[in-house]
């Protein structure tokens, strides 16, 4: 058992210095220091990187919102589900993207501003309002084909 002396004291700062450290370790996985995060508002969270227009992606969509609703985006914005957005995995942040849903036609322009999806076989998560438009509300996730269009 300590004894209240030096050494009780020495076990504190110790503790203390192990707490500081580690929250030092956190930062490292933080929003910041996500590919393509820019601080600057004015920069409407694009970095300075650009994908290739008339680049094509394909594969399944999702869409997501009532559970991140207000919460911050990998760039660093606030989601809103109903701001026409969209998760990519790694097109730099600000890109937009014409999304069309194979099966039935319907398309939307969206900006990405998240990184996402995490779900095997995903290559876009769409904010609720979007996946609303092609009607994935209504079966969660389809096939589309995604233009890069600025």
């Amino acid at each position: 058992m300590i004894s209240n002396s030096p050494l009780k004291l020495l076990v504190g700062l110790l503790a203390a210095l192990l707490v500081v450290s580690l929250a030092g370790c956190a930062g490292a996985s933080s929003i910041s220091a996500r590919k393509g995060f820019v601080r600057d508002p004015a920069k409407h969270y694009a970095s300075s990187e650009k994908a290739e227009v008339g680049m094509k992606i394909s594969g399944q969509a999702s869409y997501y919102g009532p559970g991140f609703d207000g919460k911050k985006t990998a760039s660093g914005e606030i989601f809103d589900q109903d701001d026409m957005t969209c998760a990519h995995k790694s097109l730099p942040f600000g890109t937009k993207l014409k999304v069309v849903r194979v099966d039935n036609g319907k398309s939307v322009v969206v900006r990405v501003n998240d990184r996402g999806p995490y779900v095997d076989g995903r290559i876009l998560d769409l904010s609720a309002a979007a996946g609303k438009k092609i009607g994935l509300d209504k079966v969660g996730h389809a096939e589309v084909v995604a233009t890069v269009i600025e």
